[in-house]
């Protein structure tokens, strides 16, 4: 009985690149966000706090949701099967 030669799994490059974009896109806002929630926190009687204060929860929860997204997209380009 011959033996099967072995199949080799190779990551998908352009997927690879998809999720370190969007990795990178995630370490952006997680730097950004804190300053902006920073700033809103600074200037409570300000006449824009809620918007900024808004637009800082927005961009945290931006950059949590990015950061699962792309590590799944690095996992699914190292693990998946090829079509």
């Amino acid at each position: 009985m011959p033996l099967k030669p072995m199949e080799t799994k190779r990551t998908n490059k352009i997927l690879l690149a998809k999720g370190v974009k969007r990795i990178a896109i995630a370490i952006l806002f997680m730097f950004i966000s804190p300053v902006i929630l920073h700033s809103a926190f600074q200037n409570r009687e300000h006449a824009l706090y809620i918007p900024v204060l808004i637009l800082g929860i927005a961009g945290a929860t931006f950059a949590i949701v990015m950061a699962f997204v792309g590590l799944n997209t690095i996992l699914k380009s190292m693990f998946d099967k090829p079509n």
